[in-house]
């Protein structure tokens, strides 16, 4: 811990390496010296292929324009065999890495179901705790992570685009329900209009009285970006969305502990060889909490 602490104050001073050191070593399992940090972040999701990378890349050249320091939590796909990530967010913000306002650290998800791994939540305490005053987790944009992200964001933009079929999937999925804001991407193609229509009368059926804003955008011109920064800055939450992000939250608080259960591989290799039942395993790692 002490060796974390130095690099805290390292970090602090604006020594990136030693912050970079840092996060490593929390996304390691390592415990942050940071407690009870008060850090929050943008949460940006949606399916692959909608632009979200691009998209970050022109708030980032917003944010850097205006003075702001930006720091990102890029989560890339593990490659099955090596266990890395492939570094293709990195490569699709353009520019991003030539301002001393700009911090870009890749993440693996390393098969965490979602994933998005618990180590977040620290990191971007110790980000907020090093003054970087725009804190963004981009999600790797597939299945149960475009939900997952509001365990670890306190606001969440939603990207979508108009040559996908995927606007009304995410309806299904819940993610219309927990975003703060609601972009189509890739503006200049003909069916984008159409792609937030069919958003906004989606959202005009629900329960929510307070539904968030959707706004036409494009990562290739930067038509609208200042607008959609501006809009983020100015979103508010209400209580029944509130309420679905805490119980994401303890649904992922479950996950973290049970892949770091000291039981956990005992109890597959008892389930592989049927010597328990399902329900027993879970009684079993229950138990140990």
């Amino acid at each position: 811990m002490s060796d974390s602490i130095d690099l805290l104050q390292e970090a602090r001073d604006g020594n990136r390496r030693s912050l970079s050191k840092l996060l490593t070593l929390v996304e390691e399992g390592n415990p942050s010296p940071v407690e009870r940090g008060t850090g929050l972040s943008l949460g940006i999701t949606g399916p692959p292929g909608v632009g979200k990378s691009s998209l970050i890349g022109k708030m980032i050249d917003v944010w850097v324009d205006r003075g702001e320091s930006v720091a990102v939590l890029a989560v890339d796909p593990s490659s099955p065999r090596s266990g890395g990530a492939l570094l293709g967010d990195r490569m699709r913000m353009t520019n991003a890495d030539s301002s001393d306002l700009v911090f870009i650290i890749t993440l693996e998800t390393r098969k965490h179901p979602g994933g998005l791994m618990d180590c977040l939540t620290p990191m971007v305490d110790i980000l907020s705790e090093c003054s970087w005053e725009n804190i963004v987790i981009e999600t790797v944009g597939a299945g149960q992570s475009e939900i997952r992200v509001v365990a670890f964001a306190d606001r969440i933009l939603l990207v979508d685009g108009p040559d996908r079929g995927d606007i009304i999937q995410a309806e299904k999925a819940g993610i219309m329900e927990l975003a703060d804001l609601i972009v189509i991407n890739k503006s200049d193609l003909p069916e984008a209009e159409r792609a937030a229509k069919a958003v906004k009368s989606g959202l005009s059926v629900g329960e929510d009285e307070t539904t968030p804003d959707v706004l036409l955008v494009s990562a290739h011109s930067g038509e609208g970006i200042e607008e959609m920064v501006d809009a983020l800055a100015n979103t508010t939450t209400s209580p029944d969305r509130e309420r679905l992000r805490v119980r994401e939250r303890l649904i992922s608080a479950w996950d973290s502990t049970l892949l770091t259960s000291n039981e956990l591989e005992n109890t597959l290799q008892e389930l592989e060889k049927g010597s328990i039942t399902l329900q027993e395993a879970v009684d079993c790692i229950r138990k140990e909490g």
